[in-house]
């Protein structure tokens, strides 16, 4: 009878562990690493080269992204997004940057988590808002995890 116990109870362990996959953290608060070969520019700052995390906020804060560094050990910034669509999604992280002019670093205007077509577009001041608006945007399709 023990035996029979055991064995229900490593059953359904295993069913359980076999369905944690499917249950990922990041697909709530869509969190994503990303690493960046080239300085970025995000509202009020630039990001240097290097790898960050994009988060989104708990409800009621959808629109809200926080990035952080790494490690996740620091918040570099809260970011006010405002939802934008895309006609198809895909099976890799997108991102849309503006091109700002020679020896400037290439805006951050939108990214898309995997699989959706409901993205952030980040909201930039007005004056830097015109002239993103203006310029020639970018979309990269990450390849990598």
């Amino acid at each position: 009878m023990n035996t029979r116990k055991t064995f229900t109870i490593i059953g359904l362990l295993l069913a359980f562990a076999s369905i944690l996959p499917l249950v990922r953290a990041s697909e709530t608060d869509q969190a994503i690493q990303v690493t960046f070969s080239q300085a970025v520019q995000i509202p009020g700052k630039t990001l240097p080269a290097g790898t960050y995390w994009f988060v989104l906020g708990n409800e009621p804060n959808r629109d809200l992204v926080q990035v952080f560094n790494e490690d996740r050990s620091e918040l570099l910034d809260r970011l006010i997004t405002i939802p934008t669509e895309r006609p198809k999604s895909t099976d890799h992280l997108t991102f849309t940057f503006a091109n700002q002019g020679q020896g400037q670093p290439q805006a951050v205007v939108s990214w898309f988590y995997p699989g959706r077509t409901l993205g952030h577009e980040f909201v930039y001041p007005a004056p830097q808002k015109t002239e993103i608006a203006q310029s020639q945007h970018v979309t990269v399709v990450a390849s990598g995890d």
